[in-house]
């Protein structure tokens, strides 16, 4: 999103406006035990944080930044003039739901500069808003509100809509959450989030749980990234072979302390010696190839301009790292490095050994079929 995309001044009359920081959560390994009624868990939805705010006809949809995404998703507005109130303050997630599940890549694909290819977008893949939580209602400013009354009052405003609005499912019973953690993945979700009943709405805390899905895997480390300070690592550039023998840049393990970040440039030294003669991504600077066989260091609507260069590596070393999740086969968010494999051969690591998910359809979690568009 581009600066132009910042907040205008607005005459909206709700007790929160825009910009506004929404309540955050924090990362835990576990489902936490509590007594039954103190703990509510919902799905966590994979895809861009959304506030909505209405007075009358004007509608702002905030984001978790200073960048309303309001003109991004423009087949939105017309729903939530028609099925929320006339003054209210909703948080949520827009999603794009497919017959596979959640598809965050066709999400992000929505934020591009073009209008015209924002209103062709906005019919061939239409969001939807799942609501989780109200802030505002008419006057009143529901922030100091316990959550299990912000709760049973959003119930009341989504007794009759239809989507693309929908409130998302939540239960007091931590077995059927289990559940859903372990069935709900393969939709696209990124596992389940728990939120005390008596909370009050914390703006810019991180007050609520997280619980995401960890798994490891071995991969090829075939380069790495500078870090932007100039001294050491930034980043592992990770692939993976596919069916065809074919090595995929599948994402990157970063996150590393400024020790270690040094301690990496001397480990990788040794393995930069020639390492464009035979490697698989020599081309990275062809967008063409970057865009058909996920090569990095091409240009993307993600990368703000920034320098997206690398140092290539002979494609030997194998790295164990910790992943939450994959998106269209590439890593959701960037990987963990836990150690070194150097008794694992490059062209072992492969995509089969990943733990995929198995695709089900959003209408299970539902129970019917309110996620049809």
């Amino acid at each position: 999103m581009s600066l132009t995309d910042a907040y205008r001044p607005s005459r909206m009359d709700t007790p929160v406006t825009p910009p506004f920081a929404p309540m955050l959560s924090k990362a835990a390994d576990k489902i936490p035990d509590a007594p039954v009624g103190d703990i509510l868990f919902e799905p966590k939805w994979d895809g861009f944080r959304c506030i909505v705010f209405r007075d009358g006809d004007e509608v702002i949809l905030g984001s978790r930044n200073d960048k309303p995404l309001t003109r991004y998703f423009p087949e939105m507005l017309d729903p939530i003039r028609s099925m929320l109130p006339d003054r209210c303050v909703v948080d949520g997630e827009l999603v794009v739901a497919t017959d596979k599940g959640l598809d965050f890549d066709v999400l992000g694909q929505r934020i591009h500069p073009a209008e015209s290819r924002i209103n062709r977008l906005a019919a061939e893949t239409p969001a939807s808003f799942v609501a989780f939580d109200l802030i505002a209602l008419g006057d009143d400013d529901l922030r100091e509100t316990p959550f299990g009354e912000r709760r049973r009052l959003l119930e009341g405003l989504f007794t009759d809509v239809v989507p693309p609005l929908h409130l998302t499912p939540i239960t007091p019973d931590r077995d059927l959450c289990a559940d859903w953690f372990q069935r709900f993945e393969g939709a696209g979700f990124d596992g389940v989030m728990a939120k005390p009943v008596a909370d009050p709405y914390l703006s810019n805390k991180r007050s609520i749980l997280k619980i995401k899905h960890q798994r490891t895997a071995d991969m090829v480390v075939a380069g790495y990234r500078v870090h932007k300070d100039g001294n050491g690592v930034g980043s592992l550039l990770l692939g993976l072979h596919n069916d065809d023998g074919q090595l995929q840049h599948i994402g990157v393990a970063s996150s590393f302390s400024a020790a270690r970040r040094v301690e990496l440039l001397d480990e990788l030294a040794p393995y930069a010696d020639r390492a464009l003669d035979d490697h698989p991504w020599a081309a990275w600077g062809n967008a063409r190839a970057h865009e058909e066989s996920r090569m990095p260091g091409a240009p993307s609507r993600w990368s703000g301009g920034k320098d997206q260069s690398w140092v290539p590596l002979r494609c030997e070393l194998v790295a164990e790292v910790g992943y939450q999740g994959l998106t269209s086969g590439r890593l959701r968010h960037p990987a963990k490095f836990l150690r070194w494999r150097p008794d694992k051969d490059a062209d072992q690591c492969r995509y089969d050994q990943l733990d995929q998910a198995v695709p089900i359809e959003l209408e299970q979690l539902f129970g019917d079929d309110r996620f049809s568009n």
